[in-house]
């Protein structure tokens, strides 16, 4: 077996290649390198790691400080196109009740049950988020608030379908939802929208549960940019 000793400036190299994301091989062609090896194994330890710093471990949903990270980053892309990027906030009706009631191992099993049922609902593209407590966040990049509102509604209707089973009963458990998207022309930060699209979920709440709310004046707007490639896009699973 042949085995590669590096200098230390030779170490110091990438041993990925970032844009290919590919193994580099040995400087000196040595079937096995036991330093390139290492750092590589070390990169997949590092990149677990932050995974799971992103990661909300109830729900296996992503968490609050990935949200803005990458609300962030889908607003800038935002400006720079013009295409915009749509937010849904959920918030679960009496959330409290079934806690108090079950206890909150139950409510832990909702919270599971309801993440499987943004998961089994939205496409490959949206990056959904628990936002904290029973209250979800979904980005749908590249989406027009048309688009998200429906995408908000069928969400809305798969909980509400959705059964969950706590100590024998069957236990039907429904959603507030506020849907905002941030367009061409809009300045405002990650927080700032988010609050914006919180808001149309408090609206939610206050009429009564169980349904979307949203800009209605901007929905007609959001309308007529549409293009039909969108429209048959609305829940296709890419």
């Amino acid at each position: 077996m042949s085995i590669c000793f590096y200098k230390y400036s030779e170490i110091k190299r990438p041993v990925l290649d970032q844009k290919e994301n590919l193994l580099i091989k040995c400087p000196l062609r040595a079937e096995s390198c036991p330093v390139a090896d290492e750092v590589h194994r070390l990169h997949k330890v590092c990149e677990r790691l932050q995974t799971l710093t992103q990661i909300d471990p109830l729900t296996g949903l992503y968490n609050h400080g990935y949200l803005l990270e990458i609300l962030e980053r889908e607003m800038e892309r935002s400006r720079r196109t013009g295409v915009p990027v749509s937010l849904i906030m959920i918030d679960l009706d009496y959330f409290k009740k079934i806690n108090d009631t079950y206890g909150h191992e139950a409510g832990n099993n909702v919270l599971k049950t309801i993440s499987n049922v943004i998961r089994d609902t939205i496409r490959r593209i949206d990056i959904p988020c628990r936002y904290g407590g029973e209250e979800f966040s979904i980005i749908l990049p590249g989406t027009h608030l048309l688009t998200g509102v429906r995408a908000a509604d069928r969400l809305r209707a798969g909980m509400e379908n959705k059964m969950v089973q706590i100590e024998g009963e069957q236990l039907r458990v429904t959603a507030s939802v506020g849907v905002d998207s941030y367009a061409l022309g809009d300045n405002l930060s990650a927080h700032e929208f988010i609050t914006r699209a919180d808001n149309f979920l408090l609206e939610a709440k206050e009429g009564g549960r169980n349904m979307v709310c949203y800009d209605r004046d901007r929905i007609v707007q959001s309308e007529t940019e549409i293009t039909r490639e969108e429209k048959s896009l609305l829940f296709a699973f890419t």
